[in-house]
C-alpha cells in the first residue's frame, strides 16, 4: 500500500476542499492518506509566503480569478456543503494545537472531520476559546481532554517542530502532499497525485 502524507491546517479552505476528495481518491488508488497537522501561519512566516487574499490584494483581476477557480473546483466536484467562513481568516493556533493533542489521544480523524465541518460547512469563529470548546462538545469529542492536552508544552512544541519539518522538506503553503520525498502543492494537484499513485502501482 502506498502512503500519501497530507499536510493541512483547518483554516485553509483549499485544505478543506482537498480533504473532501481524499476518501474517493484513496478508494480508487488503494493508497493510505496520513493526515499531518501543521500551522499555515508558521509556514508563511518561515517562507515569506502570503495567502492569496493578501498576496493579490493589489491585483484585483488576479484575486478575482483565484475566486473563480475555487468556485469552478467546488462545482466540478459537487462540494455544495462549502460555505465561506465569515470570520476568515481565522487564527488557527488553538485549533491546530488541538489537532496535535487529538492525535496524541488517537482522535485525529474525528477531530479533523469536526473542525473542517465547523470551519467550512457550518462556519463558526473557532479562534474564540468558548466557541471552540463548545464546538468540540457539539461534535461529541473529549473537549476537556483535548483542551488540557493542547496546553502541554510538548504539544505546543510538536506543532512548532512539525511545521518546521515540512518547511524543511520544501513546503511553502497548504495543502501539501508527499509521497516519499516527492511533493505536490495545492488541491488542484490531487489529479497529479492520483496519476502518480496509479502509475507506480502499475509498475
Amino acid at each position: 500500500m502506498q502512503t500519501v502524507e497530507f499536510f493541512f491546517d483547518v483554516g485553509s479552505p483549499n485544505a478543506y476542499l482537498a480533504h473532501r476528495l481524499i476518501p474517493a481518491l484513496a478508494a480508487r488508488t488503494g493508497a493510505k492518506f496520513v493526515y499531518r497537522p501543521c500551522l499555515l501561519g508558521g509556514i508563511f512566516k518561515a517562507t515569506g509566503n502570503q495567502s492569496p487574499v493578501m498576496a493579490y490584494a493589489h491585483i484585483p483581476n488576479k484575486l478575482a480569478y483565484e475566486h473563480l477557480e475555487m468556485q469552478r473546483f467546488i462545482e466540478q466536484h459537487r462540494l455544495t456543503e462549502f460555505r465561506m467562513n465569515p470570520f476568515f481568516p481565522v487564527n488557527t493556533l488553538m485549533a491546530m494545537r488541538g489537532a496535535v493533542a487529538a492525535q496524541s489521544l488517537d482522535l485525529l480523524a474525528p477531530y479533523t472531520a469536526a473542525l473542517f465541518h465547523y470551519m467550512w460547512e457550518e462556519p463558526r469563529q473557532l479562534d474564540d476559546p468558548a466557541i471552540f470548546q463548545q464546538t468540540l462538545r457539539d461534535a461529541g469529542l473529549a473537549a476537556e481532554a483535548i483542551i488540557a492536552a493542547s496546553a502541554q508544552p510538548e504539544v505546543k512544541q510538536a506543532l512548532i517542530d512539525d511545521t518546521a519539518a515540512v518547511v524543511a522538506r520544501g513546503a511553502f503553503g497548504l495543502p501539501t502532499f508527499f509521497i516519499g520525498a516527492q511533493m505536490w502543492f495545492g488541491k488542484d494537484r490531487l489529479r497529479d497525485v492520483e496519476e502518480h499513485l496509479l502509475a507506480t502501482a502499475a509498475r
